[in-house]
């Protein structure tokens, strides 16, 4: 319930109240009410309150002494139930989610029964006729055989939906926001700060289904990994500017998606071979890509507009010239210095339309400008997630 605009509730020094807690207590002190609870724990009137356990036994209790005692009681557990509601998850005390690594969440998926979902991955792309001959005779390696596995377990996180009943699932979602924003407690599992996030509705799980968890996966290991996370911030207030924003996590799962179409056409497939892993490679692929992404982004004055371009350019870009990539990034990361991770100031709000300016130089409305389906599923035979 929006206890902002419902009648039977107030806002009392930020938590949500019924005006029946005053009503039926007239004799509450003034000042008491003014406090946070913090504070009244430290009033002279409910001193006794607090250490009575330590005192010997006085008189009875007068009856203003028990109202207050009443009224204390129901002030802690509203706030204590409206947190809890606040946090999306029913029990969980402030702060009580714990950040995960994406070691940790990579060990849950590697445990966890995914049968249901290796079931429609298809590992690589069917090529048949001249297609198939040249892509054997001239085409990349193949990848080696001990690492089907590890490549077919990505696969498989790929086709993951969010569960928010899973706290695995939680956890990494709750990290990436806090990582991403500074704050330190949860935030709801469905509202209106998935948007500011760069989702494209209250419920970021349903822009998923281009890339599954595997999209979060990638924005874990960007947020989790403190040489990479300065990069994440620089990217994310980028896309809160005033005329060149764009959706950060929805641009996000369209670079998880061609990450997947190149381990897929087996573009990768050599460095794979040659460090003996996929999923290291595969996330040094989304940041390479993401870092060159917002590079051209930042330098060439991108909009949103120019979304479906820039992004088709970096695709091709990643298929062709993966290693070259790799090098930027590398190069980047080195010459900038490691900074202390402070807390991001975000939140730049945008009105729900603006207007950019168009290559022409006409303008549009950017509310007008849909960036939904990007991201979605294309009936091709090179768009299997």
């Amino acid at each position: 319930m929006d206890s902002g605009s419902s009648p039977f509730f107030q806002v009392m020094n930020g938590w949500a109240v019924s005006p029946g807690l005053h009503q039926n207590h007239n004799n509450f002190l003034p000042a008491i009410k003014s406090m946070p609870i913090s504070a009244v724990k430290q009033n002279s009137v409910l001193q006794t309150l607090v250490n009575k356990s330590e005192e010997p036994e006085k008189e009875p209790e007068s009856e203003d002494l028990l109202r207050a005692e009443q009224e204390w009681d129901a002030l802690e557990n509203i706030q204590t139930e409206l947190y809890c509601k606040k946090t999306g998850l029913i029990g969980v005390l402030p702060g009580q989610t714990p950040l995960i690594s994406f070691n940790e969440a990579l060990q849950y998926f590697q445990t966890a029964d995914l049968s249901e979902y290796m079931k429609k991955i298809q590992p690589t792309v069917r090529r048949s006729g001249f297609s198939a001959v040249s892509h054997l005779l001239f085409g990349p390696p193949r990848l080696h055989r001990d690492l089907h596995a590890e490549r077919d377990l990505v696969l498989t996180i790929a086709q993951c939906p969010l569960d928010n009943g899973q706290q695995v699932h939680v956890r990494i979602l709750q990290t990436i926001y806090k990582k991403l924003t500074g704050a330190r407690f949860d935030c709801p599992l469905f509202g209106s700060h998935w948007e500011q996030l760069g989702f494209q509705g209250l419920d970021p799980g349903t822009d998923l289904r281009a890339a599954g968890l595997l999209g979060l996966m990638h924005l874990l290991h960007m947020v989790m990994d403190p040489k990479i996370l300065p990069l994440a911030h620089d990217i994310f207030r980028l896309s809160q500017h005033h005329r060149q924003n764009f959706p950060f996590c929805l641009m996000s799962l369209n670079i998880t998606r061609i990450c997947i179409q190149v381990l897929r056409e087996e573009r990768v497939s050599r460095e794979c071979n040659r460090r003996q892993q996929v999923f290291a490679v595969l996330n040094d692929l989304y940041v390479a890509v993401y870092f060159h992404l917002y590079h051209v982004w930042k330098t060439q004055n991108k909009t949103i507009s120019d979304s479906g371009y820039v992004l088709k350019e970096v695709e091709v870009l990643a298929k062709k010239k993966p290693k070259e990539l790799f090098r930027q990034l590398d190069v980047h990361l080195k010459e900038r210095p490691l900074p202390k991770d402070l807390p991001l100031e975000i939140w730049t709000h945008h009105p729900a339309e603006q207007r950019i300016e168009n290559h022409d130089g006409s303008h549009a409305q950017a509310g007008g400008i849909c960036f939904t389906g990007v991201c979605e599923q294309q009936v091709q035979e090179d768009r299997l997630i």
